[in-house]
């Protein structure tokens, strides 16, 4: 492949597929490489038109008849947590997280298996061995970290340590303005916690502390149940035919 070829996005059409969202309806994805020098700037790019990353893949829908996925970014500095956002950090005040680098390990996997059998046990990543899931951490030419959120442990006064167990982990890009949650992933027995909710709000407070104007959620699906928690952080934009727009509160 040539450094122009590696520096100028192709863009590629999948072939139909069900549709993972809404049933009974297919869905077609058009993607493009992210390798090269420039890949940080191509995903930035395209991460701002609707674009969202799987390891060195960038793709939106392309579906025809149907604009159900919908882009969406929370507006970080004029985000206010309402009561429920602010029972879910009490809830969640014992949990300690830290930025990494995109490096995979053995823990981490056991609680991304431990999830994917337990709340997507029917989905196409259910299959995922270790190797698949090291890729999907390592296999990026992007500005990109892993956050791990752990137990916080009682301070034993002799070792100083208090980062226990593992409950969450999130993969995260680094954009020009804002913070992209790639994937997330929580531990299902810690499903009173609600974990998924925490990191978001976790992430609007880094993207503010970083002086980002945006967290991108990835797409929300109007019908589809499983996207209805987005709807929880306003004010946000929705991607449309116009550009970015404020959306209603539902």
């Amino acid at each position: 492949m040539t450094k122009h070829s590696l520096d100028t996005p192709q863009f590629y059409l999948t072939a139909p597929q069900p549709c993972p969202y809404l049933p009974g309806r297919q869905e077609r994805k058009v993607f493009t490489h992210l390798v090269g020098e420039k890949a940080g700037q191509v995903n930035d790019m395209l991460t701002h038109g609707g674009f969202r990353r799987s390891q060195n893949i960038a793709y939106r829908p392309a579906c025809e008849g149907c604009r159900a996925c919908v882009s969406t970014r929370v507006l970080v500095d004029s985000h206010k947590a309402g009561r429920s956002l602010r029972r879910n950090q009490a809830r969640n005040k014992d949990i300690i997280s830290r930025e990494l680098p995109p490096a995979p390990t053995s823990e981490q996997f056991s609680v991304f298996r431990a999830y994917l059998d337990a709340r997507h046990w029917d989905g196409g990543m259910v299959d995922m061995t270790a190797l698949d899931y090291a890729m999907m951490v390592e296999d990026t030419h992007v500005n990109t970290m892993l956050i791990e959120y752990r137990k916080r442990l009682p301070d034993d006064g002799i070792t100083g340590r208090q980062e226990g167990q593992l409950v969450a982990v999130a993969l995260t890009d680094i954009l020009s303005n804002g913070l992209s949650m790639v994937y997330s992933f929580f531990d299902p027995f810690e499903s009173d916690r609600s974990l998924g909710t925490f990191m978001i709000q976790d992430h609007i407070q880094r993207a503010r502390k970083r002086g980002l104007p945006y967290v991108y959620l990835g797409y929300w699906v109007e019908g589809s149940p499983k996207m209805d928690y987005k709807t929880r952080f306003m004010p946000q934009e929705h991607l449309t035919m116009n550009g970015w727009r404020m959306a209603e509160k539902g």
